[in-house]
């Protein structure tokens, strides 16, 4: 086990994407991010990149393998298009396009990112043999939609997304968008934290994979909490450059550095 470093500073309130320095990543002038591994890559809205670096972390937070990330990431891709719909075919709402007619739960909850990745694995662990199956097997397994094949159209952008998301792939995501103003508390970011991701959180000595997840989070709901940088294992992220650089932070440090709304 490494140290590693994470730097979140916050700007501006409201609640809760990563270049690398020789990587391309998205146009500076327009918000949105980029998912890449090396020359292959997917760029996604900023909404986008929040729902799917959520579904990644509570994945591995359920302690579930890569390959179940990546079966629910290409369902969301298909059902909604990694957006959280507040309608859809019948009473289908939310990231997977759940129904609480079917036992989903309610249109709140559904309506909640973390509560309906978390219903997504709880049903597909209740697949016999489901990591056996193909990613579109699974998800139609779960899903019973009318259009069964249509999962597999997503499944190598689930497979680069569930690698940068879960941190298989170092500093694979990248956001870009207008530098933070107004600065604001730790609160939103430590309960966003807990909530997603799990502990141990910043300011703990965490493993590579483990940290890399909590990074791609940050990035990935920087535009919500107004994040003004991530620095991690020794790199850091600006929202107005939108890439990774190497940074001051300490690699073998986890540091959180927030600061009082509003100057105070």
């Amino acid at each position: 086990m490494i140290t590693l470093a994470v730097l979140a500073a916050l700007v501006g309130g409201g609640l809760l994407g990563i270049r690398s320095l020789v990587r391309s990543g998205p146009d500076q002038a327009q918000p949105g991010c980029r998912a890449a591994i090396g020359p292959t890559g997917y760029p996604l809205d900023l909404e986008q990149a929040a729902s799917a670096s959520t579904i990644a972390a509570i994945g591995k937070r359920l302690a579930m393998p890569d390959h179940a990330v990546t079966i629910a990431l290409a369902t969301s891709l298909q059902e909604s298009g990694l957006h959280n719909l507040d309608h859809g075919d019948r009473d289908s709402v939310g990231l997977f396009q759940q129904r609480p007619s079917q036992g989903w739960g309610s249109v709140g909850q559904i309506m909640v990112p973390r509560y309906a990745a978390t219903a997504f694995y709880q049903r597909l662990v209740r697949l016999p043999s489901w990591q056996t199956l193909s990613v579109a097997e699974a998800a139609q397994a779960v899903q019973h939609s009318g259009a069964p094949t249509a999962y597999a159209n997503w499944e190598p952008e689930a497979r680069v997304l569930a690698q940068v998301m879960t941190g298989e792939t170092a500093e694979g995501l990248s956001c870009t968008y207008p530098d933070p103003v107004k600065t604001g508390t730790s609160r939103l970011i430590t309960q966003g934290i807990a909530d997603d991701v799990g502990p141990p959180g910043v300011d703990k000595v965490i493993p590579p994979a483990q940290g890399w997840t909590l990074a791609a989070w940050l990035v990935g709901h920087g535009h919500l909490l107004g994040i003004r940088s991530v620095s991690f294992a020794g790199m850091t992220w600006r929202p107005a450059g939108g890439g990774w650089m190497p940074g001051t932070a300490a690699p073998g440090a986890v540091h959180a550095d927030t600061r009082p709304c509003c100057g105070g």
